[in-house]
């Protein structure tokens, strides 16, 4: 932690730029590892609620495993101080939680993936994602700061509670987070061998999850540090895609922050792996995909993930990782969506049913 703090305290470059640099190093990690492993709510959820968790579900729960695991660590030991974290020290929504994450769940299903799935296979050449995504991208910033910004507020405002409620590391025995987070990686651990994942894959799974630890780490070192105030947090993809495209926008200058160096690193990361790999190619809508299904997706996602306080990843593991009460609710109720969503469109559809999980 000291060696961090003093490389992090260089008078070389600003606090600003060295939070896009923190940014951009953990995008690069997640970016390229979520490509690699296929990391997917979509596909796990798919697979739990069709009765046959498989691949898809061992990796997420390997990456939400490890990334509860490593970030209690960095909370029991200090590293990661509870009062700096911004989802433990101010009040939140519950009625956001449950009502915006149902509707990231439904949106989601009918997206094909959820925002950080979108941008990994938008840098793949998959254009559906990749306009899908900026939808989302729209529809967030319109309830962040525009005309759907109201609505969102008054759902929020339904039921919310305070720091102390939100913060389940005050109501949980000393260790809880640990022992949880341990069980979830073993049993993660267990799953992918039963599903033949494979060390590769496991090991990739397990980085992925890191990287949202070391995002709370390199941002709360560098708070220590910085003349600037900088905000702790880590891998979030709703509010800070949102900030980069209106930037791009409406600024001369894009303001530097962790989350503009993060998205483009996540884009790059996973854009290296595909052509690593070998999987980079285009893809487009055609009669197969059809486009509305997309289009209502994003709308859902778009809106639920900033009424919820975050995306899958943002909410769901980053915020799930320092045992948020409305992280966790929120994530709860993204599964719950789903998995509503997936039985209706079984029930019309029956092509929708056959375990298909690619995007």
């Amino acid at each position: 932690m000291e060696f961090l703090e003093t490389l992090l305290a260089t008078d070389h470059i600003s606090d600003p730029a060295k939070a896009a640099l923190c940014g951009l190093l953990v995008g690069l990690i997640f970016g390229a590892c979520a490509q690699a492993s296929r990391f997917c709510l979509r596909s796990a959820s798919i697979e739990f609620w069709g009765g046959k968790p498989g691949p898809s579900f061992a990796i997420w729960l390997l990456v939400f495993g490890s990334a509860l695991l490593f970030v209690q660590m960095l909370l029991s030991s200090g590293m990661l101080p509870v009062n700096e974290v911004r989802q433990l020290s101010s009040a939140g929504t519950l009625s956001g939680a449950i009502i915006g994450g149902a509707m990231f769940g439904v949106g989601m299903i009918l997206a094909r993936g959820c925002a950080s799935r979108l941008l990994v296979l938008s840098a793949t050449g998959n254009l559906r994602a990749l306009m899908t995504g900026m939808l989302v991208t729209v529809i967030a910033q319109a309830a962040l700061t525009g005309l759907l910004s109201p609505l969102r507020l008054e759902l929020s405002a339904l039921w919310s509670v305070g720091p102390d409620a939100r913060n389940l590391n005050l109501h949980l025995p000393a260790y809880a987070g640990l022992i949880v987070g341990g069980v979830l990686l073993a049993l993660a651990v267990f799953l992918a061998r039963r599903a033949a994942l494979g060390t590769a894959r496991t090991l990739i799974s397990i980085v992925l999850g890191g990287s949202i630890a070391l995002g709370w780490l390199l941002t709360a070192s560098l708070a220590h540090v910085s003349f600037e105030p900088v905000s702790v947090l880590s891998v979030t993809f709703t509010g800070p895609s949102a900030d980069t495209l209106m930037a791009l926008i409406t600024e001369p200058a894009i303001p530097l922050e962790f989350g503009v160096g993060l998205v483009p690193g996540v884009a790059l990361g996973s854009f290296a792996s595909a052509v690593l790999r070998k999987e980079f190619h285009v893809q487009v809508f055609d009669q197969s995909t059809g486009m509305v299904r997309y289009v209502v997706g994003a709308v859902l996602m778009g809106f639920g993930g900033m009424l919820a306080g975050g995306c899958a990843v943002g909410a769901g593991v980053t915020g799930g990782s320092v045992l948020s009460l409305t992280a966790w609710l929120a994530l709860l109720a993204m599964w719950l969506g789903s998995g509503a969503c997936q039985w209706l469109m079984e029930r019309q559809s029956p092509a929708f049913g056959n375990g298909r999980v690619t995007s």
